[in-house]
């Protein structure tokens, strides 16, 4: 029987961390890196990810990338053919439109579906069949707190974010008998590039005073939550929203 700490150890694991090239899903990489995983990063090219594989193969870590837009189901699948078995999923990506609900036009709306939600029905079916056939596998989506705690002006982000949530259980509930669990990963409030101006914002200072802790997450505090979630500690964990933001969600105020 293994040690506590090897519980969460991913030696001979392959991660897919989409939409890792900076902010949470790099982060999330690296830690899954660290963990004894080999890595997968993903963004629209290979290219644009030198600096970072290059970073995590001087540490010492094992890692490639793929390079391929989520809307681009053909090359997706090129891409995928090409890294060799994958044992764990993290779907990160996650485009917003934070415009009026009037505002978005129902193409605009549908693409950002496409990307964010679609394409994670589309990844799963490149990944699962493997997982299935090795009877392990880990499927972790990356949602949002207002998947649950709706606000104006981001509808179609929002919308997005709850499917995920339904589908990662949905997947839990088809898949729990094969070896795989399927899990979604919430963030709150974190200190991203993405959310750079949003922070320096009057929403941003409101959404500070909001969570308990009175502070934005720093990029890195996703990590652990990551790690459990692909780990075999969590091996009897499945179609949980495990959410991490300082209690955000957890509290009520004006």
């Amino acid at each position: 029987m293994s040690t506590f700490p090897d519980q969460f150890r991913l030696d001979g694991r392959t991660a897919l961390v989409t939409g890792s090239g900076r902010g949470l899903g790099w982060e999330m990489a690296n830690g899954l890196a660290e963990a004894g995983a080999r890595v997968l990063l993903h963004g629209r090219s290979r290219e644009r990810l030198s600096t970072q594989v290059e970073t995590l193969r001087r540490a010492g870590r094992a890692c490639d990338a793929l390079g391929f837009d989520m809307a681009d189901r053909a090359a997706m699948a090129a891409e995928i053919a090409t890294a060799g078995p994958i044992d764990i999923l993290i779907h990160n990506v996650g485009e917003r439109d934070r415009r009026p609900f009037a505002d978005i036009a129902a193409d605009d709306f549908a693409r950002l579906i496409d990307v964010d939600l679609s394409a994670a029905h589309a990844l799963v079916k490149h990944v699962a069949p493997g997982m299935i056939e090795r009877r392990w596998g880990r499927l972790i989506m990356v949602t949002s707190i207002v998947a649950d705690l709706a606000a104006p002006g981001a509808a179609s982000y929002i919308a997005a974010k709850g499917g995920l949530a339904a589908l990662s259980r949905a997947l839990a509930a088809e898949l729990g008998a094969t070896g795989i669990t399927s899990n979604a990963l919430s963030p709150g409030f974190f200190a991203t590039e993405t959310n750079e101006q949003l922070i320096a914002s009057p929403v941003g200072e409101r959404q500070r005073q909001r969570c308990p802790a009175k502070r934005w997450a720093e990029p890195g505090e996703i990590v652990g939550a990551a790690i459990f979630l692909a780990s075999p500690a969590a091996s009897y964990v499945n179609g949980h929203t495990l959410t991490v933001d300082g209690g955000v969600s957890a509290t009520y105020m004006s």
